[in-house]
């Protein structure tokens, strides 16, 4: 069995559809299917685009000292 990219239970949202574009604002999406809606919203034509998902950001790097690196 094939395992899925973000796992098998990614919640539906025109933000990371095949058919949407995410507007310059961030909040509507420009739907091929249903026009302007929310970036929330999803139809039954959602179609899942692993590249249109945006990975959440790295936690910061914890801040060293050259004591830290003395024996």
């Amino acid at each position: 069995m094939k395992k899925k990219l973000f796992g098998s239970r990614i919640t539906p949202a025109c933000t990371y559809c095949r058919h949407g574009n995410l507007g310059k604002d961030g909040k509507y999406v420009l739907c091929e299917r249903n026009g302007i809606v929310d970036a929330y919203y999803h139809c039954r034509k959602f179609s899942y685009s692993p590249l249109k998902r945006v990975p959440k950001p790295l936690p910061p790097l914890p801040q060293y000292t050259k004591d830290d690196f003395s024996l």
